[in-house]
């Protein structure tokens, strides 16, 4: 498939980006800027220019599926927040209805199907996500939601633990993070599902496979 990453330029996109070229998968790195682009280029990689807080919807022609990467962090304020993490993403859902889109991947938070039991400083950035993944879960999209931990720069594992619902809180690389994302878009068994992940022992090739 023919994959566009919104938030390529983000720490899990740059490595989503790489993990689907060397996939069966063409990824399409959505930037928002035009000096994004040689970083992309120089491996091989088609870009499109998008800005999530205008028009983008030019990013989704010749699209098979979308993955959504892209994010303001948790301590960004309350507006940037909205503008991305909310507005942003469902922007993102509507347009993968409108043209078609056989999956789309939701890149969200572990924490945003309860914000108000999350702590203080982070509760805008669940509610954006929450509201986000809830406007997901609503769309006639095959869509897959997946709820990380708190993210590491350590390398990855290439082992997780993914479940619908899991006991506690965990932290989780971003590079195993990015390679569930890409492994999820042809999981047949994460169709119109909702997963949290952390560091785990399950080989990521072998989730959900049966």
């Amino acid at each position: 498939m023919r994959v566009l990453v919104i938030g390529a330029n983000g720490k899990v996109g740059k490595i989503l980006v790489k993990k689907l070229k060397d996939s069966a998968h063409e990824p399409v790195a959505m930037v928002r800027d035009t000096d994004q682009i040689p970083q992309f280029e120089d491996i091989g990689v088609k870009t499109v220019l998008g800005d999530l807080e205008k028009d983008f919807d030019k990013a989704f022609y010749g699209i098979d599926a979308a993955i959504f990467a892209a994010g303001s962090g948790p301590h960004t304020g309350p507006d940037k927040t909205v503008l991305i993490d909310q507005e942003g993403a469902i922007k993102s859902v509507e347009l993968g209805e409108r043209f078609g889109l056989q999956r789309f991947i939701m890149l969200s938070s572990m924490g945003a199907d309860d914000p108000a039991a999350g702590p203080k400083a982070m509760q805008h950035y669940l509610y954006a996500k929450h509201r986000a993944d809830e406007r997901l879960e609503n769309s006639d999209l095959n869509y897959t939601i997946v709820r990380p931990g708190g993210l590491t720069n350590q390398p990855g594992t290439g082992k997780v633990n993914l479940k619908g619902k899991l006991d506690e809180f965990g932290s989780v690389s971003r590079e195993d993070v990015a390679e569930t994302l890409a492994y999820l878009l042809s999981v047949p068994r994460a169709d119109k599902r909702t997963f949290e992940l952390v560091n785990g022992d399950q080989e990521i090739g072998e989730v959900l496979a049966y």
